[in-house]
């Protein structure tokens, strides 16, 4: 399960995704809108992605981790774009592994990578403005 969606994340269904009889582990990285960013009261976010690409980016992303840890049994993402109120889940990245270690350590470079090559972006909008964070150059 690899996708973007403009409705809220059925983290259920993405946890099940991940799901493996060969799998002693399922571990999850849940994304939520906080409500404070640099000491600043957020308001809302608003993501923008270029989603045919997008797509294909996070598919290599989890391409790249079974490289590099091909005990990988299953790996979901799904991230969220446009407007997400306080609490609204962003992205859920999901992965099983035989053993926990793994599971934990591709769910963190599956979440840090995306982060940085996938074209998903995101402003924050406070009472006074809106920022965008982290933009890819």
């Amino acid at each position: 399960m690899i996708d973007l969606t403009d409705q809220p994340i059925d983290v259920a269904a993405v946890l099940r995704a991940a799901e493996s009889p060969e799998a002693g582990a399922v571990n999850a990285f849940i994304g939520t809108v906080r409500d404070r960013s640099d000491g600043r009261a957020v308001v809302r976010l608003h993501y923008e992605a270029y989603v045919p690409m997008a797509r294909r980016q996070l598919a290599r992303v989890a391409e790249m981790a079974r490289e590099r840890w091909p005990q990988l049994r299953q790996v979901a993402i799904v991230h969220r774009y446009g407007t997400l109120e306080i609490g609204d889940v962003a992205v859920v990245v999901a992965v099983s592994t035989p053993h926990r270690a793994d599971s934990f350590a591709a769910c963190e470079f599956i979440i840090d990578t995306l982060k940085k090559v996938v074209p998903i972006w995101k402003k924050e909008e406070y009472e006074d403005g809106t920022v965008w964070v982290a933009a890819h150059p």
